[in-house]
């Protein structure tokens, strides 16, 4: 069975692995050329591609007439998304008799949409998962392949949750691939009206409010801290980025307010209080003793 593949990040790798584990044949893989602006974190599909000598194709959309005739021309039997950050038209559907399908990082109908890994970890789930779907034209929204939860844990952040989802990803593909490579799919409606829809994340979204509850604010640093870029308040014009911390509701100050008792510091919120583990300022990266000696300079401000 031929299978054309649009694949990006660890989840593509993973994918592509996976589908020539189960006996598909990849004609073609289309991806995308890393952008310069972004930390590119992740395993590389292009050279997953080189290694395996699977022809491979990086067009800034793959919706073009050229690329549509492209891609049939392959005659594909089936088509998979993993992890491939352009929508595709409907045009390119219609052409494998089995259909198109795609990875996502959550558990659907929840977190449909852009960023699940961060925004379940922003939101304070205490599970997610990873959802093999029919694309359909409206994103995220077509009948249900397979799923497989995940638990996340209170000190979870966005990197090991993705870590967990890569695992079970792996698993889940193992288990249904060779059912869908004999034809046999199963599909199960997806009611989008009972899940959640959530869109992109862009770096300025990180900033702290600090009159939201402690646990909230821990919530956002560990669902941005690296290798995303960051959750970060400001002392006066100078940005400090939070990397980690730990939250607690047993004492109040004012939302922002530094203070200093005993070893450690604290920062007010709306709800009980952050204790910041390792910062970032003027450039360079603080925990322990530096971190205490910088706020201590600052004892009685308040962040914005």
């Amino acid at each position: 069975m031929k299978a054309v593949v649009f694949a990006y990040h660890n989840m593509g790798r993973i994918g592509i692995e996976r589908l020539l584990a189960a006996g598909f044949e990849i004609p073609l893989v289309f991806t995308h050329e890393d952008n310069p602006d972004e930390f590119v974190w992740f395993g590389s599909v292009v050279e997953l591609c080189k290694e395996l000598s699977i022809p491979w194709v990086t067009p800034e959309s793959p919706n073009t007439a050229e690329w549509i005739d492209r891609i049939r021309d392959t005659s594909p039997d089936i088509i998979f998304s993993f992890y491939y950050r352009h929508l595709i038209c409907p045009e390119i559907l219609s052409i494998p008799p089995l259909g198109g399908y795609n990875l996502h990082g959550s558990y659907l109908p929840a977190y449909r949409g852009r960023c699940p890994v961060n925004w379940v970890i922003i939101r304070g789930e205490t599970s997610t998962g990873v959802t093999l779907h029919e694309m359909v034209e409206k994103p995220d929204a077509g009948p249900v392949v397979a799923r497989q939860r995940v638990a996340i844990a209170p000190e979870d952040t966005a990197l090991t949750l993705f870590g967990k989802l890569e695992t079970a990803a792996g698993i889940l593909l193992e288990e249904i691939l060779p059912r869908m490579r004999k034809g046999d799919i199963p599909k199960i409606p997806l009611n989008v009206s009972e899940g959640s829809y959530f869109g992109g994340r862009k770096p300025d979204d990180g900033r702290i409010s600090w009159d939201r509850p402690a646990k909230e604010i821990y919530n956002l640093i560990r669902g941005v801290t690296r290798p995303y870029p960051g959750a970060f308040g400001f002392l006066g014009q100078e940005k400090v980025l939070f990397w980690r911390a730990t939250a607690s509701d047993e004492q109040s100050y004012p939302p922002g307010m530094i203070v200093l008792t005993g070893e450690y510091v604290v920062i007010g919120t709306g709800r009980g209080c952050l204790c910041p583990q390792e910062i970032e300022a003027h450039g360079k990266v603080l925990s322990k003793g530096e971190l205490r000696a910088f706020f201590q300079r600052h004892e009685g401000e308040r962040l914005t």
